[in-house]
């Protein structure tokens, strides 16, 4: 299970900002048994995103690209605009559960996230908000549901 680990964040990538919740997440991944292929970090620009995520889902054949940042309300936040852009389908299953896991664990800024969920190809796109707690509860829905979320994407069935 190969796994690819997107942080968008323009403070992040100046450096004046440490990444938490990418690492954070390669070692959730790692702790289940996924390799992890690609990591980096990027600012928020729309254009960038978009062509790693096509980059990571095309030409490295990841199974799964899980993002961070990039998914409220600011007008620089424009991580869904540009995962949108690259899926061929949304699972937006995915992201309604993860806002419902925050809510039900009495975050009610949960709902604040405008996260998306997709496939590009035979790769799974997850976005996940920036902070380390809402990405510490994000894992903990998604690393349940991706073994039967690729079985499904290879076509072994429901």
């Amino acid at each position: 299970m190969k796994a690819a680990v997107l942080t968008i964040s323009d403070s992040c990538a100046a450096g004046t900002r440490v990444d938490e919740s990418g690492p954070f997440i390669a070692g959730r991944l790692q702790g289940a048994g996924w390799t992890i292929e690609e990591m980096t970090i990027v600012p928020d620009e729309q254009m960038e995103i978009a062509e790693i995520l096509e980059k990571w889902a095309t030409e490295h054949h990841v199974d799964v690209i899980i993002t961070t940042g990039g998914t409220g309300f600011s007008p620089r936040d424009v991580t869904p605009e540009a995962t949108l852009s690259v899926v061929d389908r949304r699972a937006p299953g995915i992201s309604e559960a993860i806002r419902l896991h925050g809510l039900n664990k009495g975050v009610p800024t949960a709902c604040l996230s405008r996260a998306e969920a997709g496939l590009r190809k035979t790769t799974l796109i997850v976005n996940l908000p920036g902070s380390l707690k809402a990405v510490q509860d994000g894992m903990d829905v998604l690393i349940p549901l991706l073994p039967h979320a690729l079985e499904m994407i290879a076509g072994k069935g429901h």
